[in-house]
C-alpha cells in the first residue's frame, strides 16, 4: 500500500475544505441528482422486510432485466452470446472484481496514458504492475506503444471512452483493433465506459463487447453515478465472459456480499425512465462546456486546452515554472478555485490540469470559470513576465 498514490481527490478536498468558499471544478460528478422515480422507489424500500437482507451477490433480477435489454438496445451488445452481468459497487468496484478474477501477483496491466487514478491504483494494490503507454498529442493512444508494451505478463489492456481525464472519444477503428489484438495475444480487453452518454458534436459512443466473437475476452464497465446522478448510491455494473463470473462473484461476495439493494431499488426506477434522462440534462453541461473552452480560449498562450469530444473533463497544458500540485495550491487559496493536478493520471512530463465542468450550474460555474482564467492571468502570466 506504501507504492499506492493517495487519492488525489481527497487531497484536494481538504485544501477546499480548508478555504471555505472555493468553487471546485475537480472532482468528477454530474450537476443533478436523480429521477424522482428512482426517489419514489426509495420511499417505498422500507415497506417489504426482505429488503433489508442481503440480497444475491450478483444483482437483483429485475435490475439485471433491465440492464440486459439496456445492453441489447443501446449497446449493441447480446448478453446470451458468451456474457453475464455482475452489478457493482460503482465501475471502480466492478474493476477490481475483474482484477482479482484475471491476475497474479507479478502480473502487467496496460495503461494508456492518462490513466484514471483509481485504475491504477487499483492495480499497485493488487501486487501487479502498470505498464504505461503513451498517446499522441490530443491523448489519443495508439497501437504502436500498446504493442510495444505487450509482455508474456500482460493479461489486460484498458480502454477509457469517453476518457477520464482528457475527454477523449476512441474511435470505433481503435478499439476494434485493441479487442482484436487482445484476441490474438489471450489477453482482456477491459473497456470502461461510464461516460457512454456524455458526448457532444457528431461524435459518437462504441462499445467493443458489441463486436461478434468478442465474449472471450472482453470486459466492460457501466456506472450510473454520470448519467442517473447516483454517485453516492455507489451502483454499476460489469459485463464479463462466462468464464470469469464464479470469480468475479468470489471476489465481490468477499468485498461487498452485495450490492447495496437499497440503491439497486433505485436503480431500477432510474433504468425504467431510460438516459433520455441524461441526455436531456446535457444541454446545460454542453453549454458550460463551451464557455470554458471560450473563457479558456482568452488566457495566453501559456495556456492549452486539449480538444476534447466527451466525458466532462478538458486537460489543460499550462506553460510555468510551477509544479501542477503548486499551482493548484495557489489557485485554490489566492483564486478560490479547484482542479485537479495531471500528476495523478501520470502526466509527469509537462504541467497539466483536469478541469472537471460537469459538477456545477450554469451560475457557480460562470463563477469557476472567471475565477480560473483570472487566476491563471495572475498567478502563471505574471511569472512568465517576471
Amino acid at each position: 500500500m506504501a507504492a499506492v498514490q493517495s487519492p488525489i481527490i481527497s487531497v484536494v478536498g481538504d485544501l477546499i475544505r480548508a478555504h471555505p468558499g472555493t468553487i471546485s471544478l475537480g472532482q468528477g460528478v454530474a450537476y443533478y441528482g436523480p429521477p424522482k422515480e428512482a426517489v419514489e422507489r426509495i420511499a417505498r424500500f422500507a415497506d417489504q422486510p426482505i429488503n433489508h437482507l442481503y440480497g444475491p451477490v450478483q444483482g437483483e433480477p429485475q435490475l439485471l432485466d433491465l440492464i440486459t435489454k439496456k445492453l441489447k438496445t443501446e449497446n449493441g451488445i447480446d448478453c446470451s452470446q458468451g456474457y453475464r452481468i455482475a452489478v457493482t459497487a460503482g465501475a471502480n468496484m466492478g474493476f477490481l472484481a475483474a482484477l482479482f478474477a484475471i491476475t497474479d501477483p507479478g502480473d502487467e496491466v496496460i495503461l494508456p496514458l492518462p490513466y484514471y487514478f483509481n485504475q491504477e491504483m487499483a492495480v499497485r494494490m493488487l501486487s501487479c504492475v502498470p505498464v504505461l503507454a503513451e498517446t499522441d498529442e490530443n491523448f489519443h493512444p495508439r497501437l504502436d506503444p500498446i504493442v510495444a508494451a505487450l509482455s508474456p505478463r500482460t493479461r489486460a489492456i484498458v480502454t477509457i471512452s469517453p476518457n477520464n481525464p482528457s475527454g477523449a472519444v476512441y474511435p470505433e477503428s481503435f478499439l476494434r483493433a485493441v479487442n482484436a489484438m487482445c484476441r490474438d495475444h489471450g489477453v482482456y480487453h477491459i473497456s470502461d465506459e461510464a461516460y457512454e452518454y456524455f458526448t457532444y458534436g457528431t461524435t459518437s459512443h462504441f462499445s467493443p463487447a458489441s463486436i461478434p466473437g468478442s465474449s472471450q475476452h472482453t470486459i466492460s464497465l457501466y456506472s450510473l453515478s454520470k448519467a442517473y446522478g447516483f454517485a453516492s448510491w455507489r451502483i454499476g455494473y460489469a459485463v464479463i465472459p462466462e468464464r470469469l463470473y464464479d470469480a468475479v462473484l468470489k471476489a465481490q461476495d468477499t468485498n461487498l456480499i452485495c450490492p447495496p439493494v437499497i440503491s439497486q431499488h433505485a436503480a431500477i426506477g432510474a433504468l425504467e425512465i431510460g438516459s433520455d434522462y441524461c441526455k436531456e440534462k446535457l444541454k446545460v453541461t454542453c453549454e458550460i462546456r463551451d464557455a470554458l473552452f471560450n473563457e479558456l480560449s482568452t488566457v495566453g498562450s501559456y495556456c492549452h486546452l486539449v480538444p476534447a469530444q466527451g466525458a466532462f473533463y478538458a486537460l489543460l497544458a499550462v506553460e510555468t515554472r510551477l509544479t501542477a500540485m503548486q499551482l493548484a495550491r495557489r489557485l485554490i487559496t489566492e483564486h478560490g478555485v479547484a482542479i485537479i493536478p495531471g500528476t495523478a493520471f501520470g502526466l509527469e512530463t509537462g504541467c497539466y490540469f483536469r478541469i472537471a465542468y460537469g459538477a456545477l450550474h450554469k451560475e457557480p460555474a460562470t463563477e469557476a470559470i472567471g475565477r480560473l482564467v483570472a487566476g491563471l492571468k495572475r498567478v502563471v502570466g505574471g511569472d512568465l513576465s517576471a
